[in-house]
């Protein structure tokens, strides 16, 4: 077991103020794996004021220099990968194979990018007899969650930072090892102290401080709804800019026009997608369209692809799925599927309980429903588990009014034999982004919502300019 005792504020491993630690649950064993300091608010003061005193010399700091700091971090980052990895997959239960790949490959290339950025950027422009010039906003609280914890540091921090930003991060308590070698990474590499600060805690302490704390001038959050809407409110009291990526009930449409080789293509691929991360991924695509008269060939094909799905231990060969990040996170998904049967959903594959053999670790049984209705519980609500609903439509308009008939719009689907008429479709959606015909994940393109899955972009140029600030000079 690994024990992080300290805090990681002006560029110095610093105790608590508070004597109370938290544990982090390795979700295969279930058991304790690390524990790391239980923050205070007034950690959080300390860790602002770093942040706010080094933010004059950091913002003026050439553009070259920052972009070279961040890397350094990159390559470090790459170089600890199967450390990095082997964390993440015990935390969240993802198979290593890809945490590899997404969760420290993703962030490695946030860093590279937000470095490329910062220096390609135009930071000014004429307008008439003005000069329009984007500065760093300032200081920035980050709020990360445990689903991709990393990830979603890099898609914060790395831009911050680029942007000229000092940031105070709280990364998730269920996921946090991975935070801790970011920072053990930025002290090795040099970053002037007091631009990355590290305070570890929960959200209802920690992350309420950094909401609230009227030095903080934007808090960039990702997590759920709920959670998402106190940071609003409490970003509101100084007005501070607030940035949520937030849930997801994401649409995939499968038009009428498929042959059976596309179709089942384009189910088999929506499968995966609805699973990825044993389904705790924000933008998943967990809510399938099909023609009515489909019905049962989309059943068919999607039972035997859950056949083909193999669960077990994340380090195991030829292993897809692991098991979910917590034992609240496995309660809850196990409640949606008793939900989805009690609600008179046709179960297709999977069901309750975990899957044979895995009654240690939080597992549960790859689901599928069929016949479902769009008032039904389970096509209404983030589940944040491997649980796909299959809804029928009964023409295109029809699909589009079930597909925009949540509250969420973050991601989506369309396939279609007629690349334009998927793409007509795409556009009808009310959500930040929607795969065409499976087209792969970019993670240089904006990122984020619509409607209740949040308000801003993270990654590439949109998500750097989350963090900049805008001034005319009148000339």
């Amino acid at each position: 077991m690994k024990a992080f005792d300290k805090l990681f504020i002006d560029g110095a491993w610093v105790a608590s103020s508070g004597t109370e630690t938290l544990d982090v649950v390795d979700s295969v064993t279930e058991q304790v794996m690390a524990t790391i300091p239980a923050g205070t608010a007034e950690d959080v003061d300390r860790a602002v004021a770093a942040a706010r005193a080094a933010f004059e010399s950091w913002s003026s700091t050439p553009v070259e220099e920052r972009a070279k700091y961040l890397s350094r971090i990159g390559d470090a980052l790459a170089a600890r990968t199967d450390e990095i990895a082997t964390a993440i997959s015990k935390e969240t239960g993802m198979v290593t194979w890809l945490s590899k790949l997404v969760q420290v490959g993703l962030p490695i290339n946030s860093f590279k990018s937000a470095a490329a950025l910062a220096e390609s950027y135009q930071y000014e422009e004429t307008v008439g007899n003005s000069l329009v010039v984007r500065e760093p906003i300032g200081v920035v609280g980050c709020i990360t969650p445990w689903n991709y914890p990393l990830h979603q540091i890099a898609a914060k921090a790395a831009y911050a930072i680029a942007a000229g930003c000092t940031v105070v991060l709280k990364p998730s308590e269920v996921a946090p090892v991975d935070a801790f070698i970011l920072a053990e990474i930025i002290a090795e590499v040099g970053l002037p102290a007091g631009v990355f600060n590290l305070v570890s805690g929960v959200g209802p302490v920690v992350g309420e401080a950094i909401a609230r704390h009227p030095d903080v001038d934007m808090v960039s959050f990702t997590g759920s709804t709920r959670a998402g809407t106190r940071v609003a409110q409490v970003g509101a009291e100084t007005v501070k800019r607030v940035a949520l990526e937030l849930g997801g009930k994401s649409a995939n449409v499968l038009l009428d026009d498929l042959d059976t080789e596309g179709f089942a293509k384009a189910v088999g691929d929506g499968v995966q997608k609805a699973f990825l991360n044993s389904g705790q991924t924000c933008s998943a695509l967990t809510r399938m369209l099909v023609p009515r008269d489909r019905l049962a060939e989309a059943e068919q094909v999607a039972a035997a692809a859950v056949e083909r799905v193999v669960v077990g231990d994340p380090f195991g060969e030829g292993v897809h799925l692991g098991p979910l990040a917590s034992a609240a996170q496995r309660d809850r998904v196990q409640g949606y599927i008793t939900k989805g049967i009690d609600e008179g959903a046709t179960l297709v594959a999977g069901g309750p309980g975990a899957p044979e053999g895995l009654d240690t670790g939080y597992y549960v049984r790859p689901t599928v429903f069929s016949g479902v209705t769009p008032e039904m519980t389970i096509a209404q609500e983030e589940i944040f588990g491997p649980v796909l609903s299959i809804l029928p439509y009964d023409d295109e308009d029809d699909a589009v009014r079930i597909a925009n008939g949540v509250v969420y719009g973050l991601s989506g689907g369309v396939w279609s034999a007629d690349k334009d008429r998927a793409v007509a479709v795409a556009r009808r959606l009310r959500t930040g982004q929607v795969e065409i015909n499976g087209g792969a994940f970019n993670a240089n393109a904006p990122f984020g919502g619509y409607k209740q899955s949040g308000n801003g972009r993270e990654y590439g140029r949109h998500g750097f300019e989350e963090f900049l600030e805008t001034k005319s000079l009148q000339l």
